[in-house]
């Protein structure tokens, strides 16, 4: 049993149950431990939700980080950063729930450390953003809640995607990015 095996299952009952409601000893269960030897491996429930946080958005800025800074314009950094962002939400739903609804959960000095990480991811949209307002790619008057609303949105789909749906992944990332540069009005 490694730490690994006990947060990936922690991921699927916190997911299934919020955590408040999932308890150590589900947590256990689900790796098949005793409660007292899962103690041995993770100090408490919030150790866990910090540590699922963590490896959310680590993989997140991982993974969007280098498309965030590579040599293109903005406007297909923005697009290929939101299909990926969608990507790995699919391919990760469990951490994604928790990264997403349960942060809120967190205790306040476990919250005070997480924030700073999610700044450091949510600034990579903004310089983007940014970017693409400064080579005029982009009418951006306020990127911070621009990003915040694209987020947002991209968050949301987790609550309803599946995966057999009549549109997949890539194609709904690409929808959303049309929306975002395009808006509802029809040209004139």
């Amino acid at each position: 049993m490694t730490r690994d095996d006990i947060l990936d299952a922690a991921a699927q009952v916190i997911r299934k149950k919020g955590f408040h409601a999932a308890s150590m000893a589900d947590i256990a269960g689900a790796v098949n431990l005793q409660k007292a030897s899962l103690y041995h491996h993770v100090a408490s429930k919030q150790e866990i939700l910090l540590a699922l946080l963590d490896r959310a958005i680590d993989m997140l800025t991982e993974r969007i980080a280098p498309l965030a800074t590579r040599s293109a314009p903005a406007d297909e950094k923005l697009r290929e950063m939101t299909r990926t962002y969608l990507q790995l939400m699919a391919e990760n739903a469990d951490l994604a729930s928790v990264l997403l609804f349960e942060h809120r959960s967190l205790e306040p000095k476990q919250h005070a450390r997480h924030i700073p990480n999610r700044d450091k991811f949510e600034a990579l949209w903004r310089d983007v953003i940014s970017e693409g307002a400064a080579a005029d790619v982009f009418h951006c008057p306020d990127p911070a809640l621009t990003v915040r609303g694209l987020l947002g949105l991209l968050n949301w789909t987790l609550t309803w995607y599946r995966p057999n749906g009549d549109l997949s992944i890539e194609q709904i990332a690409d929808q959303y990015v049309d929306l975002l540069y395009h808006g509802l009005l029809a040209s004139k």
